[in-house]
């Protein structure tokens, strides 16, 4: 073997990638990319969950002699609720309100402080109580990262209030779930996971394909036939779009039958979100196949749509994890919504009335995506 004729390659490959300045930019964008999106999505925690709080308490029926705090205790929690960052304290007036709150999604979970809370605390610091003060506690548990935080928050709050008041009285916290009671961690992670495979499977198959009828010149001996190009991106979009239509169905199908998730709500609907979602990506796959002539250059955009919606759709780590700021570029990752909307049929029971907004967002990614592409392959040079 010849150093000399190794080292003659070697600069072959450097003096190509000298010449192709965007493959050499990749080279140290994309690493510079990966590591900012993983640092900043995996920095923190929980923050802003929304939590709502009714607060009937009062200091009515404790005699002025026994008189302990200036105010209710449950005012006392309840500040302290309102400085941790984990939650975001909203108020109602009653208990079916709040829970109704939870029901819809609007909020993680409720607790209700009932009128005589603070009475009943101090009746059993007595021991002239029944032994417990009950604080009712609705909690959303579809997502469990999130729950498990809130939950930690309120326990946090009411022991520490306790504590700096030098009692210990048995308050004991009534959990009541109001969805996924029984869920286990896998029925939280398949939905996102049979999402972002499907993402990643359709987007990637799109792209390299597109590139290479565009570089075999297939491409161009199509438009040269009496064929527009709206027809050839609706063409390429139907024939992907039933392989990923088939690839949602068989990671759906294994989901139920080799891992045996729970599915509360209708697996017909959260197959035609997944189906829906192949077929945006197999868009986005012909979108971003009009920035690339070659598959090399194809596969060097994989990190820059694949990295966001690994770690800002809130498959494998919660947007409330993320920082604020952050959090609004997964409303432009098409896969977030099919994320939520998942979780919301298994996990919550949803029907199509309830997760009507993530399907119009997605169709809306996908008239958007094929418009562009067709925008450009008239432009085409």
């Amino acid at each position: 073997m010849s150093l000399k004729r190794s080292f003659a390659v070697v600069k072959k490959i450097f003096h190509d990638l000298k010449n192709d300045k965007r493959s050499l930019a990749f080279m140290f964008i994309a690493p510079i990319f990966a590591m900012v999106v993983f640092g900043l999505a995996f920095s923190g925690s929980v923050q802003n969950a929304d939590l709502i709080v009714v607060n009937n308490d009062s200091l009515t029926g404790i005699p002025a002699a026994e008189m302990g705090p200036d105010e209710p205790i449950a005012e006392v929690i309840i500040n302290r609720l309102e400085e941790d960052k984990t939650v975001r304290v909203k108020k109602l007036e009653n208990a079916v309100k709040a829970r109704n709150s939870v029901e819809s999604g609007e909020s993680y979970g409720a607790i209700v402080f009932e009128e005589n809370f603070t009475r009943d605390v101090f009746k059993n610091v007595r021991g002239a109580g029944n032994g417990t003060t009950n604080l009712d506690f609705y909690l959303d548990q579809s997502n469990q990262e999130v729950a498990a935080a809130v939950t930690r928050t309120i326990q946090s709050a009411l022991s520490s209030v306790m504590e700096e008041a030098g009692r210990k009285p048995p308050v004991q916290i009534n959990r009541i779930s109001v969805y996924a009671e029984e869920a286990k961690f896998i029925d939280f992670f398949v939905p996102g996971i049979i999402a972002f495979v499907v993402y990643l499977l359709a987007t990637v198959l799109t792209l390299v394909t597109f590139v290479g009828e565009r570089t075999s010149g297939t491409l161009d001996r199509l438009l040269a036939t009496p064929l527009r190009e709206g027809e050839v991106v609706t063409g390429y979009a139907v024939a992907f779009g039933v392989i990923g239509v088939i690839q949602a169905a068989l990671l759906l199908v294994i989901a139920v039958l080799v891992f045996n998730i729970t599915i509360v709500g209708n697996v017909f609907l959260a197959f035609g979100v997944t189906a829906l979602l192949a077929i945006v990506c197999q868009s986005l796959g012909i979108l971003l196949s009009s920035f690339a002539r070659r598959e090399s250059q194809a596969v060097q955009f994989i990190p820059f749509f694949v990295l966001p919606a690994f770690l800002l759709s809130g498959i494998f780590w919660p947007l409330e994890a993320v920082p604020s700021w952050l959090r609004p570029v997964s409303y432009l990752i098409p896969v977030s919504y099919v994320v939520k909307a998942n979780r919301a049929v298994m996990l919550k029971g949803w029907g199509i009335g309830m997760i009507w907004p993530h399907i119009l967002a997605l169709s809306a990614f996908m008239t958007g995506f094929l418009a562009i592409t067709t925008v450009m392959l008239k432009r085409r040079e």
